[in-house]
């Protein structure tokens, strides 16, 4: 059997979204909640977040990242009945950054090049994507460079 390195590329990067989306899950939770939402975007569904992102406030940089990234995971939380409560919401805030911390461990500890970008999460929850109090997405690449750094505007 021959696997090309394209194959092989878009299924390692599949392999480690999924490890990432693991990571975040089993990350430790105050309390010993889990209010974590995970999702992994590809294909059609990544380039429809770039779009969304294209409509809002995050330039043209960002939304071109997450189109060239071979894929998008997207870390929520949700804040329950601790919404109106400042010390359990930011309890939860600290849950996402936990999660946020254990997944891009997890791809950098792999090579794979990844960012957080808040733009990515806000505009997968108002496009209605991923529905959450709070989101963040992390766009994941491999490429001979890294995409998401000394990035400059086309």
């Amino acid at each position: 059997m021959i696997i090309n390195s394209e194959e092989a590329e878009k299924d390692a990067l599949l392999n480690v979204a999924k490890l990432m989306v693991a990571a975040a899950r089993t990350a430790p939770k105050a309390g010993g909640r889990d209010n974590i939402k995970t999702m992994i975007l590809t294909g059609e569904d990544k380039n429809r977040l770039a779009d969304a992102m294209s409509t809002g406030r995050s330039g043209e940089t960002n939304p071109r990242n997450v189109r060239d990234a071979g894929a998008v995971v997207l870390i929520g939380i949700d804040f329950e009945e601790n919404r109106e409560e400042w010390f359990g919401m930011r309890a939860k805030l600290i849950d996402l950054g936990i999660a946020l911390g254990s997944a891009v461990k997890v791809a950098s500890d792999l090579n794979i090049d990844n960012r957080i970008f808040y733009s990515a999460g806000r505009a997968a929850n108002e496009s209605g994507i991923m529905k959450a109090d709070e989101v963040q997405g992390i766009p994941i690449a491999i490429k001979g460079k890294n995409i998401f750094f000394d990035r400059t505007p086309r």
